[in-house]
């Protein structure tokens, strides 16, 4: 099964399973709908297929079946973890054999972007890095692992990217129990619920029975995910995110500035968004007593108050000086509008962007409102910030300028002072739910 969730209407998608079926649904911004494919596309135990799945789509797409990277995401490198230690399956070392499916090596499966083919490889000793001419996803698993008694489960994960710097990794004890992380791609070692970070150069994979599942570094946490749960099954969003930031996240994770939570999930998609920071999601799901899950699909890198930001929002100086007429000229020519924000937590976050943008250290601009020459109301705001004795009477200025220097106050001016104006663009938003979002919780779950 494939999950595909769109983020923007009239989305046109092309599914090709090999030579068996090509179909070409539609879907609209926010329709998350579950694909089942032919069975005819499972890979059996030769060591080369030409079965894949090929997905095209004409705008972006969340695409989940473990978590499946994009192909600009691919890479030519590989690192190769440790196999798990795992009695009955890779322990004692002498059972292991290409004859029983349970007892059978690891493997890697090796997806080829150029040819559409796929090759399985078993895991050696030696074997501790993949190399490819062109970009390539790799797999690390096994297709039926010992889980409990005489149960086996199958065990696969995509593998990240190799990487040369040490990163950061944190374990939520949601996932730990009877647990051992397998780092650097050379050793394997125990969870301690006291030591929940794991640093490292390279990736670092989680193993517990039942799951492999990569951890998240904290250079690839991100502000909105989307869950797709899958039925039948208990599901959970596990949550990693900075002390500070949490807004009811509850397990504090030792020795770290991070706190952790794990979030029942009902039947369906979920958006998880923060809107000031960034933090990790997993999708775990639970049926009878095998475990299975992924890190969760992204939707943005960028937090905002107003949603998931599919695209984010511009916000320049312009170039020229001149009146407010001719500013708001300046900005609509640039496809832009002279900045307006009438809500204070929108004016705290263009504030910051204006601080950054301004390297001609300019005093004041112009801003998007002015004086209505038919009734003298101040027009556009609902949340001022005129600074004292501001922003006078009807024979004073006609239009608002922004102090840049001073705490961003605003003042009345002529209309025809030259200044520079701040020109915006909205964001392009993923809405989370046809309510208004409840701005005084950064955390939220929809």
């Amino acid at each position: 099964m494939v999950q595909i969730t769109a983020l923007y209407d009239n989305t046109k998608i092309t599914m090709k399973q090999h030579s068996f079926a090509t179909s070409e649904p539609t879907q609209n911004k926010g329709d998350s709908k579950n694909y089942t494919l032919d069975a005819r596309m499972e890979i059996f135990r030769g060591e080369t297929s030409d079965r894949t799945l090929q997905i095209h789509s004409d705008k972006s797409i969340p695409l989940q079946t473990a978590l499946v990277l994009p192909i600009d995401k691919l890479s030519s490198e590989y690192l190769i973890p440790p196999v798990p230690e795992i009695q009955r399956t890779t322990l004692p070392a002498e059972i292991v054999t290409t004859d029983v499916t349970e007892r059978s090596p690891f493997k890697l499966v090796i997806v080829n972007m150029e040819t559409g083919s796929t090759d399985l490889v078993k895991t050696e000793k030696d074997l501790r890095k993949v190399t490819a001419q062109h970009p390539v996803a790799v797999l690390f698993g096994h297709s039926c692992a010992i889980y409990h008694n005489c149960t086996c489960w199958q065990l696969f994960t995509s593998l990240p990217p190799a990487q040369s710097d040490e990163l950061k990794y944190y374990i939520s004890p949601f996932l730990a129990k009877d647990a051992e992380k397998i780092d650097n791609s050379s050793k394997v070692q125990a969870f301690d619920v006291n030591s929940p970070l794991v640093e490292t150069e390279g990736s670092a994979i989680f193993y517990r029975p039942g799951l492999l599942i990569n951890l998240i570094p904290e250079t690839d946490f991100a502000s909105c995910y989307v869950v797709n749960t899958i039925s039948q099954t208990d599901s959970y969003a596990v949550i990693v995110v900075h002390k500070d930031l949490t807004d009811g996240v509850r397990y504090t994770l030792k020795g770290t500035d991070f706190r952790s939570a794990s979030v029942a999930l009902s039947t369906g998609k979920s958006a998880i968004l923060h809107t000031s920071s960034k933090m990790a999601v997993y999708f775990v799901g639970k049926k009878e007593n095998a475990w299975f899950g992924n890190p969760a699909a992204i939707l943005s890198h960028i937090p905002d108050f107003r949603g998931c930001v599919l695209s984010p929002e511009i916000v320049r100086i312009g170039t020229k000086a001149g009146g407010w007429r001719e500013s708001l000229k300046n900005c609509t020519d640039d496809q832009l509008d002279l900045v307006s924000f009438p809500e204070t937590i929108l004016q705290t976050q263009i504030n910051k962007k204006v601080l950054q943008a301004n390297t001609d250290n300019l005093q004041e601009v112009w801003i998007g409102m002015r004086r209505s020459s038919m009734s003298g109301e101040w027009y556009w705001l609902n949340d001022t910030n005129w600074e004292e004795r501001e922003p006078g009477t009807v024979h004073d200025g006609q239009c608002a300028i922004m102090s840049v220097e001073d705490g961003f106050g605003w003042r009345d001016e002529d209309c025809c002072k030259a200044a520079h104006p701040v020109c915006y663009k909205e964001p392009v938003v993923f809405l989370l739910s046809k309510n208004r979002m409840d701005k005084t919780h950064p955390f939220t779950i929809h």
